[in-house]
């Protein structure tokens, strides 16, 4: 198996608990997940398995949407109610406070560009250690903000004092810290109460398999009706080119630049805004390759021997 496999992460397990389930049920060690979710959370969760595993940075760097159910009136250190809780309001009074018109108006502040305070429970490293390392010792770290785009906020239910949103967001968006600030602008606090990531990229929580589903498709010789992507069919929607035979050929299995000699269709910069998608003679993909703008040579960034 060299491919993705969309997965629903139950709640209760980390991601590298998935990964561990998931090198006994397909009895391989070459598994990797991308974009980890907390324990809570549940969802889509793309797991890479096989030649695939050299994707796991890449897949990790794709657009997520995520259900959210904030709880207004709380701040926690963990920015979610799993954690020790640092100040609450009752919700009579959270109810007094915001009305809905103003929680509208402080969703539409937080979208668009902004810069972000990382929590202290998460896995960035400064200075060598992760941060929930030092928030689990009890040492607090300064973090300087990040900046994340969030590109639209759907509320799907007001129950003040807990909100229902769906929220799509890029890539390094903690939703357990837009909750807080969420909370922090309307001057009552707010954590994350439930989390389910129901996309990132184009895979979505309908493509998803449970645990015992994959189980179950082993058991049944390995066939998937949905939520296996193999690997060629990763990059459907590149550019592709094919290199030609012998000197293309040869250079592509080695790992070196084409030139345009080397391959084709021939691309402009026009149309390669990122990877392009490179197979051999016999249409055999074998790597991802960027475009030089000035020279429109290629150069390897990830091949699948």
């Amino acid at each position: 198996m060299d491919g993705i496999l969309i997965i629903n992460k139950p709640k209760g397990f980390t991601s590298h608990d998935v990964v561990a389930k998931l090198r006994g049920i397909l009895r391989t060690k070459k598994i990797g997940h991308t974009g980890t979710l907390d324990p809570d959370a549940t969802g889509v969760l793309p797991v890479c398995v096989g030649k695939a595993t050299r994707l796991c940075e890449v897949l990790a760097d794709h657009d997520k949407c995520y259900r959210a159910r904030i709880r207004l009136g709380i701040s926690t250190d963990t920015e979610d109610l799993s954690g020790t809780v640092l100040s609450e309001i009752s919700s009579e009074e959270v109810k007094r406070r915001v009305a809905e018109e103003d929680f509208r108006k402080a969703v539409e502040a937080l979208t668009g560009d902004l810069m972000q305070i990382p929590p202290m429970y998460s896995a960035i490293k400064i200075g060598g250690k992760k941060l929930y390392e030092y928030a689990r010792a009890g040492v607090e770290i300064e973090r300087e903000a990040r900046p994340v785009t969030v590109y639209s906020v759907e509320i799907l239910e007001w129950n003040c004092p807990e909100a229902e949103l769906l929220i799509s967001c890029s890539k390094g968006t903690y939703i357990r810290s837009f909750c807080r600030d969420l909370g922090d602008s309307l001057g009552v606090g707010g954590a994350l109460a439930a989390l389910e990531r129901t996309k990132v990229d184009r895979f979505s929580l309908e493509d998803a398999l449970t645990l015992e589903e994959v189980e179950a498709c082993r058991d049944n010789g390995f066939t998937f009706d949905h939520g296996f992507v193999p690997l060629e069919e990763v990059f459907r929607d590149l550019p592709k080119v094919c290199t030609t035979p012998e000197e293309g050929d040869k250079r592509l299995r080695n790992g070196n630049k084409l030139l345009q000699e080397h391959f084709s269709p021939v691309l402009t910069k026009e149309e390669v805004t990122g990877y392009i998608s490179v197979c051999d003679s016999d249409g055999t993909f074998l790597g991802l390759y960027r475009m030089d703008p000035e020279t429109g040579e290629l150069s390897p960034f990830k091949m699948f021997l």
